[in-house]
């Protein structure tokens, strides 16, 4: 495994991380239920990042009648704020640990990361999805909307009545020039909308135009019905603006029905965002409609998905003046192209094959395994996960050429890595590790993974230091 000093110097004291590592040894001998240390070293592990942490300790269950507050949790708070500190300090994002104490209280904390080619591991001391390929995107985030030459306006858009409206409700509000107008759209690289052109001819939308005054804000957002961005903040939401870890991302895939309205794509050249809901979610005028939809319809781009997005109105007019029209849910015409095989849903692989399936995931079976002969030589399949224990032989992932992320427990990578078998089609791949698997044979791992793409390593930094006793 790769050994190499992380940047900065508090990163690697052992004073730094002596909090933390305490509290997990306490809550260790809590759940073994006793205050004294064992014949065995304990061994923890967890994560932590500039912005959360993953630690296994217990919650205190605050007085009866009050809610849990900060100071139920003040020493762990602590800790983690001493490492958080360190990691800005090393200009690092997060970092996972693993860590070995003996009875005495000795200890070995092993630090693992950062590599730019691996995603933090959610939520563990595990690493994350590898990027075998630097810079690559999972298929759904490489694809762009299909023409739609034949689509136009709806019937209703009319930029006349959204001016109108406007001024009626926003008489004092400061409008856009043309110049700025134009100044959007170059650098956007698109025609804005005449019915956006007319909103924004009325409101601007920039705060200094408020004084700051929120209530004065609010009026303009009641007004347009959303939380409008200035016309200087317009922006695309093409598909880079719906960040999306590699291993959920390859899960996903893109589907426009023929009845649909807005097309089935993670972003779009075509989405231009100009507000918010007040909940997270963008709303966007919509140039690249579905088969059913209409150029400038309004669209709801949640913050919970991660493709498509939900039809709002037919036209800018139709918003302003609260016609909402919402997407009835259409019937997907043939087989699923994201399949799970699991003891709850399709029951073999066989009955998951199809010349289109772009995904297949097996998850938990308690049958015989699978062979992977019915999916072999599929030209869409793009994507395996396979839980450990579902494969009847993994070697058989050999014959899928076409893969681009796979996804197996640690014994299947063993064998592909042992038979020299990885396909080298892959652009990304991820190691599942169960339960409170100790994270240093995953890394060791990934680490044998990424060498065949001559990708950075995770690096290692052992620092070693004394607990005391415990208590």
């Amino acid at each position: 495994m790769a050994s190499q000093r992380l940047p900065g110097h508090s990163m690697a004291d052992f004073a730094t991380w002596q909090p933390v590592l305490r509290l997990l040894r306490a809550a260790e001998a809590g759940r073994a239920g006793s205050s004294e240390p064992g014949d065995e070293p304990v061994r923890v592990s967890g994560s932590i990042g500039r912005g959360g942490w993953s630690l296994a300790l217990p919650r205190r269950v605050p007085p009866r009648g009050r809610a849990s507050q900060a100071e139920d949790m003040q020493d762990e708070l602590d800790a983690v704020e001493r490492v958080q500190s360190a990691l800005a300090e090393a200009g690092v994002d997060d970092v996972a640990f693993s860590a070995e104490i003996d009875p005495a209280g000795a200890a070995v904390l092993r630090l693992l990361g950062p590599s730019p080619a691996v995603e933090p591991g959610i939520g563990t001391a595990h690493p994350g999805a590898l990027i075998l390929v630097e810079g690559s995107l999972p298929e759904p985030w490489r694809r762009l909307p299909d023409p739609t030459y034949a689509a136009g306006p709806a019937s209703s858009a009319d930029p006349e009545t959204v001016e109108r409206t406007l001024r009626e409700r926003l008489p004092d509000a400061i409008g856009a020039t043309e110049e700025e107008i134009a100044a959007a759209e170059a650098r956007l690289g698109v025609r804005l909308p005449e019915e956006l052109k007319a909103l924004y001819r009325v409101t601007r939308g920039r705060w200094e135009d408020w004084d700051d005054d929120y209530e004065a804000a609010n009026t303009v957002f009641a007004a347009v019905r959303c939380e409008l961005s200035s016309v200087d903040e317009l922006y695309l939401a093409e598909a880079s603006t719906r960040h999306c870890y590699w291993a959920h991302a390859a899960m996903e895939a893109v589907h426009t029905r023929p009845d649909a309205a807005v097309q089935g794509v993670v972003g779009s050249p075509g989405w231009i965002v100009f507000a918010e809901n007040g909940g997270g979610d963008r709303l966007a005028v919509d140039l690249t409609p579905g088969p059913r939809g209409h150029t400038g319809q309004i669209i709801l781009i949640g913050h919970e998905e991660s493709v498509g997005a939900d039809l709002l109105a037919d036209s800018l007019t139709d918003w302003v003046l609260d016609r909402e029209r919402h997407e009835r849910p259409g019937y997907n015409e043939g087989p699923p192209l994201v399949a799970r095989v699991n003891h709850a849903s399709i029951q073999s692989v066989r009955e998951a094959a199809h010349p289109d399936l772009e995904v297949l995931s097996i998850g938990v079976w308690d049958g015989a395994p699978f062979s992977l002969a019915p999916v072999t030589g599929l030209p869409r399949l793009r994507t395996l996960l396979a839980y450990a224990g579902t494969l009847a032989d993994p070697l058989e992932i050999a014959a899928l050429t076409g893969l681009e992320y796979l996804e197996l427990g640690p014994q299947d990578w063993r064998v592909l890595l042992d038979a020299d078998a990885v396909p080298r089609s892959l652009s990304a791949a991820s190691i599942t590790a169960y339960g409170d698997q100790d994270p240093l044979p995953i890394v060791a791992i990934a680490n044998e993974i990424l060498a065949l793409w001559d990708r950075p390593q995770i690096i290692q930094t052992v620092v070693e230091g004394d607990l005391g006793a415990l208590g």
